[in-house]
Parts: C-alpha cells; sequence; structure tokens
C-alpha cells in the first residue's frame, strides 16, 4: 500500500541513481550524491534500519533504476497450494525469491522449487503478474514486481532448504500465518480462482 513518505524516498533515489550513472559534470554528480543522501536520512528516520545499512543497501544498485523481478511458484496438489515456512521470520510462503541474473522466469521458478520444497516442477503458465506497490505488503525500500507462475509436479519429495524449516500443502480455507513481505492471504486466495477457473486470463498490476 502507498505510503507518502516512502514514496517520496524511492522517487529520490531513484532520480538520484540515475542522475550518477548519466551524469559527466561533477557538480551534477555531486547534487545527485546529496539527493541519494536525503532519501537514505528519510529511510532511517522512519525505519528500524540503520543509516549505513541503508547506504549499503541503494549503494549496490548502479545504472538506471528499474523495478526487481520477484517470481513465486504455485503449487497445487489435491486441492491444496504448495507452501515453505521461511527461516528468516517463521512464517509461510509461496516457493520462490528474486530472479537471479542469466535464468528465466520459469528457469528461475524451478531453481527456487527445488531449493526450497524438495519438488521438481514443469512451469505451465503466468497466473499474474502484480505491482507489489498496490498490495497491502509491508513497506519496502524497493519497487517490486512479482510474478506467480503456476507448475506441476514431476518429481522430488517435500525437503527443506537452507532458507526454509518446513514443507506442506494447505486448502483455501486453512492458511498459515503468511510471511507478508512474500505473499498475501488475498494473493493466495486470488491463486485459488485458477484452480477452480483454469481457464481464467491472467491477472496484472
Amino acid at each position: 500500500m502507498s505510503i507518502q513518505w516512502l514514496e517520496w524516498a524511492k522517487r529520490i533515489q531513484a532520480l538520484s541513481q540515475s542522475g550518477l550513472a548519466f551524469s559527466k559534470d561533477v557538480y551534477d554528480i555531486e547534487r545527485y550524491e546529496e539527493l541519494r543522501k536525503i532519501s537514505i536520512e528519510i529511510m532511517a528516520e522512519h525505519t528500524e534500519l540503520e543509516t549505513e545499512k541503508i547506504g549499503d543497501l541503494f549503494a549496490n544498485d548502479a545504472g538506471y533504476q528499474t523495478p526487481k523481478v520477484d517470481v513465486r511458484g504455485v503449487v497445487f496438489k489435491n486441492n491444496q497450494i504448495l507452501m515453505v515456512k521461511e527461516n528468516i521470520d517463521d512464517k509461510w510462503a509461496l516457493p520462490g525469491g528474486f530472479c537471479d541474473i542469466g535464468l528465466s522466469p520459469s528457469e528461475n521458478v524451478v531453481k527456487e522449487i527445488k531449493e526450497e520444497s524438495g519438488f521438481d516442477v514443469v512451469p505451465i503458465r503466468l497466473l499474474a503478474l502484480l505491482d507489489k506497490n498496490k498490495h497491502p505488503h509491508p513497506p519496502e525500500a524497493y519497487h517490486y514486481y512479482k510474478l506467480f507462475i503456476l507448475c506441476e509436479i514431476i518429481g522430488g519429495q517435500p525437503t527443506t532448504g537452507t532458507e526454509t524449516n518446513n514443507v506442506q500443502f494447505f486448502s483455501e480455507y486453512n492458511l498459515p500465518q503468511l510471511s507478508l513481505n512474500r505473499n498475501t492471504e488475498t494473493q493466495i486466495k486470488m491463486l485459488f480462482e485458477f484452480l477452480k477457473e483454469p481457464s481464467k486470463d491472467t491477472i496484472f498490476d
């Protein structure tokens, strides 16, 4: 959901990063560095993150800033959906994560499902492409797009990975405590609509 101070900070950061990527004039570079510093100070003032940590987070990005991509695997079995319990917050999410450079979205989701749940899958279709800002996730420093890809199990067995500590299937009306940074209840229920209506059009935004 939109939080005005966060939107301002992200916009200032994006402008400063783009300016640093393309500017040649030393005075313009100084101004863009100052804008980046302001965006960091805004984040530090309104979050529990330390200024140095926020600076490191932003400094690791270079070039023109674009939304980051998060891919989530949607796997149904016996009318239940596959979820993994995340080590980072001990809550449940669809298997997935950030897309790695060099891999397509479908290759990423196959890799993530195997690493986090132990199952071998084949991707079937894209169910939804959502802008994280338009859904009730906790505030984030970056702008994300979320891809939900329907997959079918072809092998493997439930096995936890380095980032997960449990693997289970859940029914639509018996969902566990969700990791809201990764998925929301409305999104999970949206995905169950595709189980009921397989020909449903892809959802976007």
